[in-house]
Formats: structure tokens, sequence, C-alpha cells
């Protein structure tokens, strides 16, 4: 990220992989933004050193203050909340509620078995191949970097664009 200029936009806490992470992008002198729910920052796990905080009411409003400042998404391994969170934004990217592009980084083929199933969706006709093709894959940070680079959302059916009036 810092190679490549890229800032980050994150959850905002110390904690955590996301918050090691933080730590290392502003030692690079990177900028790192962060939105955390009033709840979360009163329990103390706020990162106190970053170029932005953003306080917000509720988990909603984080996730669509984030959505607003980041110009792409990397799922790194995680739990719950990070496949919520994934599938959300790629939902979003679906019905043309934004077209950044949606990423996995598949660290030691810690997501293999979610690619698996969701390209079993596609197969049993759930899910379109072209919304599949939405979501970037790469196990190496700078392929995947590469891969958002030179995305492109593919043509949605007017149906699904909710953006349109």
């Amino acid at each position: 990220m810092l190679q490549r200029g890229i800032g980050l936009v994150y959850g905002g806490a110390s904690i955590g992989l996301m918050g090691t992470i933080a730590d290392r992008v502003l030692e690079g002198g990177g900028e790192v933004i962060g939105v955390i729910p009033e709840a979360l920052a009163k329990k103390e796990v706020v990162h106190q050193n970053l170029t932005q905080l953003h306080v917000v009411d509720s988990m909603h409003e984080r996730k669509a203050l984030m959505a607003t400042l980041a110009d792409g998404f990397i799922a790194l391994p995680g739990g719950l909340g990070t496949l919520e969170e994934l599938f959300e934004i790629l939902t979003w990217a679906q019905l043309g509620i934004h077209q950044k592009p949606c990423a996995l980084l598949n660290v030691a083929g810690y997501y293999d078995k979610l690619v698996s199933f969701l390209s079993d969706t596609v197969a049993e006709g759930f899910v379109r191949q072209k919304y599949l093709h939405m979501l970037l894959v790469a196990g190496d940070p700078d392929e995947l970097l590469e891969k958002m680079k030179g995305y492109a959302i593919p043509e949605r059916e007017a149906v699904m664009d909710i953006t349109e009036t």
C-alpha cells in the first residue's frame, strides 16, 4: 500500500489484524482513516494515532461512511463481521450503489472454500457469473492490487441499478 501511495480506511480500532496494519501504514508515513461507532470508542479500543478518526453513532453509519471514503474494498482473513461486510459491499456493487472493486486477499487459501461455495451458487443458478466476477481474488497482495487497478464493473440490467430514477 505504501509503495503504491494507497491509504487505509478501516474500522478505527487499535487491536487485531487491522490495528496492526494501521500501525504499519502510519509508521511508513501513509494515511489512515478510522471509522468507529461511539460504543466501541468508549471501550477504549479506538486507535489514538490515526490521520483522521470519525466517531459515528452506529455500525450502519460506520459501513456507509467507510464505503464513501474508500476507493475499493479488500477482505482479509477474518470472521463473521468480515464476511458480513464483504457480502454487503458486494451486494451494493451488484445493485449499482457503487462501482468500486471488491476483493478477497486469499492468504494461504483461507477463502478457498468460500470461493468454491460462490462458484456453486452460480452453478445452481442463484448468482449470475458476471456478478461473481465482481469479486476479485488473489493470494498475493501485489497481484490483488493490480486486479483492483484494472477493475471494470460488469454491465447490469437496468432493473438491478437502484441508483437510476
